[in-house]
């Protein structure tokens, strides 16, 4: 079958998704009113809480839902072929995937802006909010070592990307204080931004502008590793107007363009698929359940229920806002991962050493030293092909080789290091919660759980320097789906309490649950029989949470429906 038709057909559910399901939601189950009270007027702090223009805050929900992992995953996924990836992708998506981080955006209005690890305790226990704040610590510091080696390894993979990405958070943050000073849109500065960051990619890829050379400290990863750690210290820190909000502007202006841009190129180039429809299932790890975990953001992921209750809930400034911007949002995250896959499967590699992307995948895959088995790519590997993938539907446009790899270097970096600071922004979030609850003030001061959040990564990232990303992506995957089907079941015990059906959340988070639980058991098994005592331990701490948090969600589940204060629609009925 043609590429091109299937990435067509996959698209085209994704419309009739938005087009049918989210509006169901949002008009029959949820049923979101404009005039509904909304956090980010009713407790504006101008730190947190900030009312934000529409177009604005899809931006930077866009942009820190996205990252890297919707790339990441199905580039490594695509071992398993190309039609299981886009199964789960395009039908994960519609019914669970932006189902649940809209779920999660509207359950954080009605409460306050309260995240759902706070909502825990009240659809399903005092003791589960604990429990819940700990999975969510345990996945951000995952989060953010994953995304950290990601963004170092592609710095020096592609030093032409290092000066441009650096300068867009400088511009970002002068964008940023001018209209936040001047009350100005920040439409037309973001543009403009996005336009020198263009002219800034060419100059470097073609040498008329600094890019580090061999020896340079700046292509040491150690270097990037510390320096991400100190970046994402200030920037979670710093009020979301100033950095956060025009920084993901930009970014949400870069992606849509260069979705645009590859997609045309994907369209003039017509390549053929090099990868198979369905892999050598038998020389590969068990397709179920690790594709699903694998895949992980591209389809659901838990880490967006953070973000829509944790950031973007507090910035919500008209209720029915949440629709385009917590469902749509995911949808366009779920055509990048669509895209992602195509440039993989079908993409050339720029230069002599391979013909397709796919080709560098099989070959790494295939170096085990054992005949007929086969390894999961490691990220680095995963990124590499798919920069170079894209790139060649860039290539179809006009544009030189270099150039085309470093548009797409910066385009993973940007959203990564987007990821990497609202994750820990989060983090610092969760860790005020526990310091609330057990008295520890130190914990409450924002520059202090700073600190505690960015050195606890650092220190996963030299606990297991030597093998980066690659032991950490299943444990973060595993992890991001059962905080998924954690968010889903809060959301269904929410509809509950309503009265209404609570299907369109409950059937999800039961199947999410599964078959997560059972990758997570997998993994933990694998990791400690290997003798990797820090990542095994990790994920055995994680199942047992999740074992007491699924039994105290049932246990609430056959308790029945019991009255909750909301701030927003309480009208019953099915």
């Amino acid at each position: 079958m043609s590429p091109l038709v299937v990435c067509l057909a996959c698209l085209g559910a994704l419309a009739l998704g938005y087009r049918f399901y989210s509006r169901w939601l949002a008009e029959r189950l949820l049923r979101l009113r404009a005039d509904e009270p909304v956090p980010a007027r009713t407790r504006e702090d101008g730190v947190d809480y900030v009312p934000t223009r529409a177009e604005v805050l899809w931006g930077h929900h866009f942009a820190s839902i996205a990252g890297a992992a919707p790339i990441l995953g199905p580039a490594i996924a695509i071992v398993w072929g190309w039609v299981p990836a886009l199964v789960w992708i395009v039908v994960g998506v519609i019914f669970m995937g932006a189902t649940h981080d809209f779920g999660a955006l509207v359950l954080s209005i009605r409460h306050d802006g309260r995240s759902v690890g706070s909502l825990t305790e009240t659809f399903v226990g005092p003791r589960s909010r604990i429990l819940f704040l700990l999975v969510i610590f345990f996945l951000i510091w995952l989060v953010g070592a994953v995304f950290a080696f990601a963004i170092a390894n592609l710095f020096v993979a592609f030093p032409a990307s290092i000066l441009p990405v650096n300068l867009e958070i400088a511009v970002a943050v002068f964008i940023g204080w001018w209209g936040y000073a001047k009350r100005r849109s920040l439409l037309l500065p973001s543009i403009a931004a996005l336009a020198l960051l263009y002219a800034t990619i060419f100059g470097t890829a073609t040498g008329a502008l600094w890019t580090p050379t061999e020896g340079s400290p700046f292509l040491e990863r150690h270097v990037w590793l510390i320096g991400l750690m100190v970046y994402a210290y200030v920037a979670s820190n710093l009020p979301v107007w100033l950095l956060l909000q025009p920084r993901d502007l930009i970014n949400s202006h870069q992606l849509l363009v260069g979705l645009l841009g590859l997609y045309v190129g994907f369209l003039i180039a017509r390549p053929d698929f090099a990868a198979p429809a369905v892999g050598e299932i038998d020389a590969l790890p068990s397709l179920v359940p690790a594709l699903f975990v694998t895949i992980a953001c591209g389809a659901i992921s838990g880490f967006h229920g953070l973000v829509s209750s944790g950031t973007t809930s507090k910035q919500l400034s008209c209720a029915t806002d949440a629709r385009p911007i917590g469902y749509g949002a995911m949808l366009v995250e779920a055509a990048l991962a669509i895209l992602a896959t195509m440039a993989v499967a079908t993409g050339v590699w720029i230069g002599p050493e391979h013909a397709h992307a796919f080709d560098f995948l099989a070959e790494r895959s295939a170096a085990t030293g054992v005949p007929g088995h086969h390894q999961l790519p490691a990220v680095g590997e995963a990124l590499n092909a798919f920069v170079n993938g894209a790139a060649g539907f860039l290539a179809a446009l006009g544009l030189a080789g270099g150039v085309a790899k470093t548009v797409v270097a910066v385009l993973v970096i940007s959203f990564a290091a987007t990821s990497l600071d609202t994750a820990l922004r989060i983090q610092r979030l969760v860790l005020a919660e526990l310091g609330a609850t057990y008295g520890v003030r130190p914990l409450m001061n924002r520059w202090f759980s700073g600190a505690i959040a960015c050195g606890s990564v650092g220190l996963l990232i030299y606990a297991d320097h030597e093998h980066g990303a690659k032991s950490l992506w299943p444990v973060f995957g595993a992890t991001n789906q059962v905080l998924a089907a954690f968010t889903l079941m809060i959301c269904a015990l929410y509809l509950r309490t309503l009265g209404r059906r609570a299907t369109a959340f409950a059937v999800p988070a039961g199947i999410v649950m599964a078959i997560t639980f059972f990758a997570m058991a997998l993994q933990v098994t694998r990791d400690l029989s290997k003798g990797n005592w820090l990542v095994g331990g990790v994920g055995a701490v994680i199942a047992v949470l999740t074992v007491w948090v699924a039994v105290e969600g049932g246990l609430s589940w056959r308790r029945g429906p019991r009255p909750v204060a909301t701030t927003g629609d309480e009208s019953e009925g099915a």
